[in-house]
């Protein structure tokens, strides 16, 4: 239930003035006509409010698309850059670009640099000068300080997933007599000891649970804890774990010190005891439905609650979202409800989740012609059609016969995945079909230029229970977005127990099979029996479950490159269905004649450092390969 609040004050206007000849004015707040540090941390409103300001840079990864460009505070999502998805629009967004591989050290969308080391920087200001506030009383003034420290710890971690290792200034106050040219990127190793002391230190004074309603997202020991495991997880695997040879042999800093580490197998211990710790402290738990009686039933409302449960308490950290032009109104479907039709799964994903009564996940691979390599075993059909199919969410009849694909799919595949002719999910106007093919009811083509290019779309953050239709009803509702939530936490042990040099598979599959469990899914070892021998079918195993579960919450991105099977699962040709078909059942074809390929190159691994802060720090090392 701690959830990260959508928060409206009035924030302080201390900004980072970039030099391009010393670091003094990069670090320093520029106060110009504002308040004075001392008037400003003399009264509690003002200091308030400069602690919402560092809280203000915090990831907006709820936004996935986003039509500005560098340093914008809403372009953090990566979502419409990974494997996972198919986003509709081909002309003028960011992640074209970005999805082709012609992005370079100057291209500025999805740079975060900047703006991160701005929250870094008013973090410490806070840190260094809320003591100074006589009008909070002490114990409170300590709280806050760790909120902070906690920030610029969080905001540090988010650095180095895009970037790699980077620049961590301690503790103390900036050395201003340190010149641009002296400035470089510290080890990884040096990073995460900084980290993990910051995220200790500012657990050990943030309160377990925010009582007040009002403050629901303010940061919390599981928040510091949650943070911490994530961060660990990403140290132990291949990219920033001896993996990437590239790194290791050729990024050596401005002081003569290798920026990467060769393999040490007891980060996976690192991982798996950060995991513990948030597990440990019974305050999350799994969401789960108390409405349904009927297990399926509530296996699916259970994912959805995820989201549309406010405050619930798998959330770790989360917010509060309200904006429909962010989310919902683009993952609707044109011409049958008001809806943009953009925000799609991949097919890669539709295949990826599991069957309900085996427990199996479909589709082990691909042939190079693109057509899925089926495990017989699971279930899967992916040929013919069923009439008169019941959608298990939505409780009617589809008026066109079901593709057998769709069909005897785990509980989030229902909850998340419109597939090609279903109803609406809302009630009005008696449910249209949904179909996306050549002059279907939202056709493939149609004039608006917003229409779907794979034939399915991402219903997960639409609720079912309101009606959107702008001439029937107009409400989108609005959901929970988890940046960290209990799930996740499970997955990260059972990861880090399969790959710490004393394997616990018992311990591991305990709290991968919770996850598995709330979806109405079988034990994996029962559905895999190989899993309790073999290393790699559980981490390949364990790869789907995390792809599935963990969907378009900005996971896969970094998933696939820090488990550095980018090159096999995001390069190539991508296939949807064949929406250029005039009539329903040729549209289930697979093509790869309307989706575009995807680029992944080995320097695609991390993000440039981008050319204005190459511009700033002269000295500082560059990502290899760019």
């Amino acid at each position: 239930m701690n959830s990260f609040k959508k928060i409206h004050l009035i924030i302080i206007s201390v900004f980072l003035l970039v030099s391009y000849n010393s670091c003094d004015q990069y670090l320093e707040p520029e106060l110009e006509k504002q308040l004075t540090l001392e008037e400003t941390f003399s009264k509690r409103a003002s200091t308030e409010r400069y602690l919402a300001h560092v809280y203000s840079f915090m990831p907006q990864d709820y936004y996935m698309v986003a039509t500005w460009g560098y340093d914008n505070v809403n372009v953090t999502s990566l979502v419409s850059c990974s494997d996972e998805s198919y986003f509709s629009w081909i002309t003028s967004l960011p992640y074209l670009i970005h999805n082709n591989g012609s992005w370079n050290p100057t291209t500025g969308d999805f740079h975060t640099w900047k703006r991160y080391y701005q929250g870094i920087n008013q973090a410490s200001v806070f840190i260094n000068n809320v003591g100074k506030c006589q009008d909070i009383e002490s114990g409170q003034r300590e709280i806050m300080k760790a909120e902070a420290r906690f920030l610029r710890a969080y905001y540090y971690t988010l650095l180095i997933q895009q970037y790699g290792p980077v620049y961590c200034w301690r503790d103390q106050d900036p050395d201003l007599s340190l010149k641009s040219e002296e400035v470089d990127r510290h080890s990884l190793d040096y990073c995460t000891e900084f980290i993990v002391k910051e995220l200790n230190e500012a657990a050990a004074i943030l309160p377990e649970r925010i009582v007040e309603t009002i403050w629901y997202g303010r940061a919390t020991k599981g928040a510091a804890y949650a943070v911490k495991s994530r961060y660990l997880l990403y140290m132990a695997r291949p990219l920033f774990n001896g993996g990437n040879k590239d790194y290791m042999d050729n990024m050596v800093n401005f002081y003569g010190e290798r920026l990467f580490p060769a393999e040490d197998k007891t980060k996976w211990d690192a991982a798996a005891a950060a995991a513990k710790q948030v597990i440990d402290l019974n305050v999350y738990f799994l969401y789960e439905d108390q409405t349904q009686s009927d297990p399926f039933q509530k296996a699916i409302k259970s994912y959805q609650g995820i989201y549309f449960e406010k405050w619930n308490n798998e959330l770790i950290l989360a917010r509060w979202w309200t904006d429909y032009l962010g989310w919902q109104v683009r993952a609707a479907p044109p011409a049958v409800t008001t809806g943009f039709g953009g925000y799609s799964p991949s097919l890669k994903l539709v295949d990826t989740y599991p069957m309900a009564a085996t427990g199996r996940f479909p589709v082990t691979g691909y042939k190079d012609n693109g057509e899925p390599v089926i495990d017989a075993a699971s279930g899967y059909l992916e040929e013919g059609f069923v009439s008169n199919w019941v959608h298990p969410v939505d409780g009617k009849a589809m008026r066109v016969r079901t593709h057998n694909s769709c069909v005897g799919r785990d509980a989030r595949f229902y909850a998340s995945i419109l597939f090609n002719g279903m109803n609406w999910i809302n009630d009005f106007v008696a449910k249209p079909e949904v179909t996306f093919h050549t002059n279907g009811t939202s056709s493939y083509g149609n004039s608006s230029g917003d229409f779907v290019k794979n034939g399915y779309l991402f219903r997960r953050m639409n609720d079912p229970s309101v009606n959107s239709d702008a001439v029937q009803g107009g409400v989108w509702g609005n959901f929970s977005w988890p940046s960290h939530r209990l799930a996740e936490i499970y997955l990260n042990y059972a990861e880090a127990c399969n790959e710490k040099p004393a394997r616990d598979v018992t311990e591991g599959l305990k709290y991968w099979n919770l996850v598995r469990a709330r979806s109405g899914l079988n034990k994996i070892e029962d559905a895999y029996p190989e899993v309790l021998t073999s290393v790699q079918t559980y981490r390949t195993l364990l790869q789907k479950e995390r792809m599935v579960e963990l969907a378009f919450e900005n996971h896969r991105y970094y998933d696939i490159r820090t488990w550095m099977i980018a090159p096999q699962e995001s390069n190539g040709k991508r296939y949807g269905r064949n929406l250029l078909a005039t009539d329903y059942e040729a549209s289930w074809e697979r093509t790869d004649q309307i989706c575009t390929p995807i680029v992944f190159e080995p320097k695609h691994y991390l993000f440039p450092i981008h050319q204005d802060q190459l511009n700033e720090m002269v000295n500082i090392t560059q990502n290899y390969g760019w």
